[in-house]
């Protein structure tokens, strides 16, 4: 299994920028693609970004292309996703998932593993 952190969530300004890292753990030798997911308050868990085990594959969902990068260190088992030009409507709880596979899924039913989640707040 792999174990999941997320961190670097906080409150920022819109049109600012915030970094947050998925830092992975247990059995990461294995190929694993990361996703980020975000819930805002009484709205459905939304994909953001997705990441293949190589890195050389990644997507993102049309309302943060172009202002988020996803990247990923395999030798320090993290998962950043930047994010710049931030807008209030990014406001949610942020949550790094994976699942042992050498493709890439958009739809969170298709990981397995998920981190606890990181609140960011952009205000206006």
């Amino acid at each position: 299994q792999v174990q999941l952190v997320e961190s670097g969530g906080g409150l920022v300004q819109a049109g600012g920028s915030l970094r947050l890292s998925c830092a992975a753990s247990g059995r990461t030798s294995s190929s694993y693609a990361v996703a980020w997911f975000r819930q805002a308050p009484g709205k459905e868990r939304e994909f953001v970004a997705a990441i293949s085990w190589s890195g050389s594959n990644t997507y993102y969902a049309d309302s943060v292309k172009g202002r988020f990068t996803i990247s990923r260190d395999n030798g320090k088992n993290t998962v950043p996703l930047q994010m710049s030009s931030l807008k209030p409507e990014d406001t949610a709880v942020y949550y790094c998932a994976a699942r042992y596979t050498s493709g890439l899924y958009l739809h969170d039913g298709a990981y397995n593993y998920w981190g606890q989640g990181i609140q960011v707040t952009v205000s206006s």
